[in-house]
């Protein structure tokens, strides 16, 4: 193939490039203007070029992006309802969150043999509901996402036990019929405030723990979940660099080539109370990066989701932006578009490099489990929130609408259905938990304050 444009111009060096962008800058110091520092302690340079290319074998998705539309359980039948609804209008899977147990029959009227995938959410772990579930959807795609060590850093207790809770879910592996039962929620550590690294190191440490117990089999039996923010082509490199990594690790427990299983959902930390209708500019670049990144599955918040109940029209503007990326937006077939890239491809690398270190220190330390047990994991999230945090307050992490340019004008108090600000009811715990944290909190705390 003849490279018409590109034939037209000698090749360049990285050197030859450096040279002329420190003329231009006209004795401005290199470093001090051009290098930009990250909280995961990668530096961003400004040009990336051939002659320092690295790229990592990173495994491929088999398939393209399904769209996926979340229903929490308070009634079966509405569920069901708002479930054949969203099947109708474009939607490939369906994601039940439920906090106690349902009525199969009631739930799944008229849903099933679609060629849906039913994924779950569960807030309670019960052997015999799970097992009579993978039973009653042995014909359908199903992903259970059972995460009990998610549950323990979540909550800061077991359900039950650590010996008992092990012992409940290898007896649901043994059982069931589906291949995707454990769960490894990641999204935990990015809403409460982890960078990318801790963010890779943390999940692939947590689903180590179910690796451990039960070996290299279990390795195919996880679906990661993950957050994105709004680093753009960091999240890219996130997803990708986990890809890899699982894949790495699994092969120590002697299961070979792993392509890991990802939901991806947009970020809760970045969301606003005020100058809302942004939200859904920030869900669409987020859901971007996970379709780039190579997510298998992904799900959007409605705009609206810190003040209001769910409701028809956020539900489905948060549909329609995934249907729109991907059958208007070309984003259909796009899960392998950053491959190559000279800047994807070095962050990709970077964020793998510090995660596999971050995760060998944590196995040395006794393991994730140890590792929260001793308060570290939730210490360092903690020293990154901070950080984050202070850039926040600073000005130098922008919110658009809220921490720059803001709408003094915009009033809030009298459309709060629900509290926006995470409250966790005082109860004894194991371990300290992981709590999600919005950036804009104390800020919108204090102008509701100070409403007419």
């Amino acid at each position: 193939m003849s490279n018409f444009i590109t034939d037209d111009f000698e090749p360049c060096s990285a050197a030859a490039w450096k040279q002329k962008i420190q003329v231009d800058l006209k004795g401005a110091d290199y470093n001090k203007t051009l290098l930009t520092p990250t909280n995961e302690g990668i530096v961003i340079k400004p040009f990336y070029h051939l002659d320092f290319f690295e790229k990592l074998a990173i495994p491929k998705p088999e398939n393209d992006f399904k769209i996926c539309q979340k229903i929490t359980i308070s009634s079966e039948k509405e569920a069901n309802l708002s479930a054949f609804d969203a099947i109708n209008n474009g939607v490939q899977a369906i994601r039940f969150i439920a906090q106690n147990p349902f009525n199969n029959t009631v739930l799944f009227k008229n849903l099933l043999n679609k060629k849906i995938a039913f994924h779950f959410e569960f807030s309670f772990l019960d052997e015999k509901f799970i097992t009579e579930l993978s039973n009653y959807l042995k014909n359908e795609a199903a992903y259970f996402n059972v995460d009990i060590v998610g549950n323990l850093a979540l909550t800061g207790n077991w359900f039950v036990s650590l010996q008992n809770d092990f012992n409940t879910l290898e007896n649901i592996l043994k059982n069931s019929k589906h291949s995707f039962v454990l769960g490894v929620n990641a999204a935990i550590y990015q809403n409460a405030g982890a960078n990318s690294v801790q963010q890779v190191a943390y999940a692939l440490a947590h689903a180590s723990e179910y690796l451990l117990k039960f070996g290299g089999e279990a390795a195919t039996k996880i679906q990661f979940n993950v957050a994105t923010g709004s680093n753009y082509f960091f999240e890219i490199a996130k997803i990708r660099a986990l890809r890899y990594l699982y894949n790495l690790i699994a092969n120590v427990y002697d299961a070979e080539n792993v392509n890991a299983t990802i939901h991806s959902e947009p970020s809760l930390r970045n969301k606003t109370l005020y100058d809302y209708n942004v939200n859904m500019l920030r869900t669409t670049t987020e859901s971007m990066s996970a379709i780039l990144g190579g997510a298998t599955t992904i799900s959007n918040h409605s705009y609206n989701i810190l003040f209001q109940k769910p409701t028809e029209f956020g539900e489905r503007i948060a549909k329609n932006q995934l249907l729109i990326l991907k059958e208007e937006s070309y984003f259909n077939d796009a899960k392998n578009s950053a491959t190559d890239s000279y800047y994807i491809e070095a962050i990709t690398k970077e964020i793998a490099d510090k995660a596999l270190t971050l995760f060998k220190e944590i196995e040395k330390s006794g393991g994730f489990i140890t590792q929260l047990k001793k308060g570290t994991i939730q210490r360092k999230i903690e020293e990154n929130a901070r950080k984050e945090q202070a850039q926040f307050d600073a000005e130098t992490l922008v919110l658009l609408g809220t921490n720059k340019y803001p709408n003094e004008q915009d009033q809030m108090k009298n459309n709060l259905e629900r509290n926006p600000f995470t409250k966790r009811k005082p109860q004894k715990t194991l371990i300290v938990p992981i709590s999600p944290k919005r950036l804009a909190s104390v800020l919108e705390q204090k102008r509701l304050e100070n409403e007419a």
